[in-house]
C-alpha cells in the first residue's frame, strides 16, 4: 500500500515535467539525415506540436522579410554591391582583392540573381531568403544548446526581430553572413557532442564559407577554435590523439581560405594605417551592440535592450548550473568578439553589423530564462504564451519600421533633382562615391545634365570654375565628413552655396549667384 502511494506520488512530481513537452509522448522518427524520408517528415509534422510552431514562426517571418522589400531606395552599400555584382566572377574576385575589403561570394551570389531582374525587389530576394531560413537554424542551435523549448524561444526572437529582418531587406552581406556562422555554431555543438569526424569536416568547411562571406567572422572563429582546444585540452595530456577531429577540421578551413588569406593581411594593415573617420568608436560600442540587436533602430529598442539584457543574464547563470562548458562557450562568443573589437575601433572602422553572427548566441541565452520563468510559472501553455508576447513586444518597433523610410530615398531625391534642373545645369556629388545610389535612379544624359564629383574644397573649386552661365546643384550628403574629417568641403559650401532642399538626409544646395528666369 505504502509503495502504491510513493508511486503515484512521484508519478504527480513527474508528470508536470512531461506536460510541458509540447509533443507529449509522440518522438520523433527524424534523428539524423539518413532518416529524412517523405514518410517521417509527415509525420514530424502533424503530430510535432514543436515543428508546427517552427513552420508557423518560418512562415510569419518570411512574410515580415518579403513585405515592403523594395520600398526603401537603394543606399550605398546597396547600389556599390549592384554595379559590382555586374561584373563577372573573375572581375569579382579582382575587386575583392584590391578595391573592396570583403571577400566576393555575397557578389557572386548578386550576380546570379541579376539573372531575374535589376530591381531593388530582385537585388534583396537572396537576403530575405536566407534571413528566413535562418530562423529553423536558430531552433536547433537551442535545441542543441538546451532543449526544443529554448530553441523555439530563440527562433521566434529571431522572427520578430528588427535587426535580423533590417539587414534581411538589404542588399548586402549581413543576411548572409547570419546564416552560414548560424550552421558553423550547429556543426561545432554537434560535432563536440558526437565527436564525429563528419560533423567536424562539415564544421571545418561552413566555416571557410562564412569567411568567404565577410572577413571579419575570423574572430567569432577563433573563438570558438580557442573553445575548442580548451575543451580537448585536459585529454590531450592523456592522448593527442584526440586532437585529430578539431585538426582535421581547422585544416579544412585552412586550406579552403588560402586564397583569401593572401590578401587579407595586406588589406587589414592599409586599412589599419589611419584612424578611422566614422563608425561605432571605443566602449560605446558594447552598448550599441545590445541596443541595435535587440531593437535595431527603433526609438523603443532601449526598453527591449534592457529585458533582453536581464533575461540574457539570467540564461546565462542558469545555463552555468545545467552545463559549465556550454556556458563557458556562451560567454567566450559574446564578451570575446565585442572586447576584441572595442579595442580595434580606434585602429579600423568598426559597426555591430559587423557582429551579426553573434546573435544566434545571444538569443539562446536570452530564450534560456524560459525555465526559470517555467519554474515561477509552472504552465502548460507558457511557452505559445512567450512566443505570443515576443511578437506582441516586437509590434511597436515593426510598426514603426514599415511606417517610413529606413534609408536615405534616392529615389524620391531623383525626382526632386530631376524637376529643379535644365538642360545644362551642373550636378556635383558630395563627397562622389554618392553617384552609386543616385545613378541608380537618375541619368544625367537624359536629364541634360553634366554631372561631377568632389571629396573636398578643392574639386568644388575647380569644378564651379567650369560652370559658365549655368546653374550649379550640389548634393550632399552626411558621409562628406567621413570623406573629408578636415571639413574644407562644408567650410566651402557654406560659403558658397544655400540650402534648396532635404530629404532623408541628403541635401540640395545651389550656387548662391544661381538665378532663375
Amino acid at each position: 500500500m505504502a509503495r502504491r502511494h510513493n508511486d503515484r506520488v512521484q508519478e504527480k512530481k513527474t508528470r508536470p515535467a512531461q506536460g510541458y513537452n509540447l509533443d507529449g509522448d509522440y518522438i520523433s522518427p527524424v534523428r539524423s539525415f539518413q532518416d529524412l524520408s517523405l514518410k517521417n517528415c509527415k509525420s514530424v509534422i502533424f503530430h510535432s506540436r514543436y515543428a508546427q510552431v517552427l513552420i508557423f514562426l518560418t512562415i510569419v517571418g518570411f512574410v515580415l522579410r518579403i513585405y515592403n522589400l523594395g520600398f526603401n531606395s537603394l543606399w550605398l552599400d546597396e547600389a556599390t554591391t549592384y554595379y559590382w555584382s555586374k561584373l563577372g566572377f573573375v572581375e569579382l574576385w579582382e575587386i575583392s582583392r584590391s578595391a573592396d575589403f570583403h571577400p566576393p561570394l555575397f557578389h557572386w551570389i548578386e550576380h546570379i540573381m541579376l539573372v531575374f531582374g535589376h530591381s531593388e525587389f530582385i537585388l534583396r530576394a537572396a537576403p530575405a531568403l536566407l534571413g528566413t531560413l535562418t530562423i529553423p537554424v536558430f531552433y536547433l542551435i537551442g535545441k542543441e544548446i538546451y532543449d526544443k523549448n529554448v530553441g523555439i524561444i530563440s527562433a521566434a526572437l529571431l522572427t520578430f526581430s528588427y535587426f535580423g529582418i533590417y539587414y534581411s531587406q538589404e542588399a548586402y552581406s549581413y543576411s548572409t553572413v547570419l546564416f552560414i556562422f548560424s550552421f558553423v555554431i550547429l556543426f561545432y555543438l554537434t560535432a563536440l557532442r558526437t565527436d564525429n569526424i563528419t560533423f567536424w569536416v562539415l564544421f571545418g568547411i561552413i566555416s571557410a564559407i562564412a569567411f568567404w562571406t565577410h572577413y571579419y567572422v575570423f574572430v567569432g572563429l577563433g573563438v570558438i577554435y580557442l573553445h575548442a582546444i580548451i575543451t580537448i585540452g585536459g585529454s590531450l595530456k592523456k592522448d593527442i590523439r584526440h586532437a585529430k577531429n578539431l585538426l582535421v577540421a581547422f585544416c579544412t578551413t585552412l586550406i579552403l581560405s588560402l586564397p583569401l588569406l593572401f590578401i587579407v593581411g595586406e588589406r587589414f594593415f592599409r586599412l589599419t594605417g589611419s584612424p578611422p573617420t566614422y563608425g561605432v568608436l571605443g566602449p560605446i560600442l558594447i552598448q550599441e551592440t545590445l541596443v541595435r540587436f535587440s531593437g535595431g533602430y527603433s526609438s523603443f529598442s532601449w526598453i527591449i535592450a534592457f529585458i533582453y539584457l536581464v533575461l540574457m543574464i539570467g540564461g546565462l547563470v542558469y545555463l552555468y548550473s545545467k552545463d559549465r562548458n556550454k556556458c563557458l562557450l556562451c560567454a567566450m562568443f559574446l564578451i570575446l568578439p565585442i572586447v576584441i573589437s572595442v579595442l580595434i575601433s580606434s585602429k579600423m572602422t568598426m559597426n555591430p553589423r559587423y557582429l551579426i553572427y553573434l546573435l544566434p548566441v545571444y538569443f539562446t541565452l536570452v530564450a534560456m530564462s524560459y525555465p526559470i520563468i517555467l519554474k515561477l510559472v509552472p504552465n502548460r501553455n507558457l511557452l505559445y504564451l512567450i512566443v505570443i508576447l515576443i511578437g506582441v513586444i516586437n509590434a511597436p518597433l515593426l510598426a514603426e519600421y514599415y511606417s517610413g523610410y529606413t534609408k536615405e530615398d534616392w529615389r524620391g531625391f531623383a525626382g526632386i533633382v530631376q524637376s529643379k534642373t535644365q538642360d545644362g545645369d551642373v550636378i556635383v556629388l558630395v563627397p562622389s562615391y554618392m553617384s552609386a545610389p543616385f545613378n541608380y535612379y537618375y541619368s544625367n544624359v537624359s536629364d541634360k545634365t553634366f554631372e561631377y564629383g568632389a571629396d573636398n574644397s578643392t574639386d568644388l573649386k575647380n569644378i564651379y570654375q567650369l560652370k559658365g552661365n549655368s546653374s550649379i546643384f550640389y548634393i550632399v550628403t552626411g558621409d562628406i565628413s567621413a570623406m573629408n574629417p578636415e571639413g574644407d568641403a562644408l567650410l566651402w559650401l557654406s560659403e558658397k552655396a544655400r540650402l534648396e532642399t532635404e530629404r532623408t538626409g541628403i541635401y540640395l544646395l545651389t550656387s548662391n549667384d544661381a538665378e532663375r528666369q
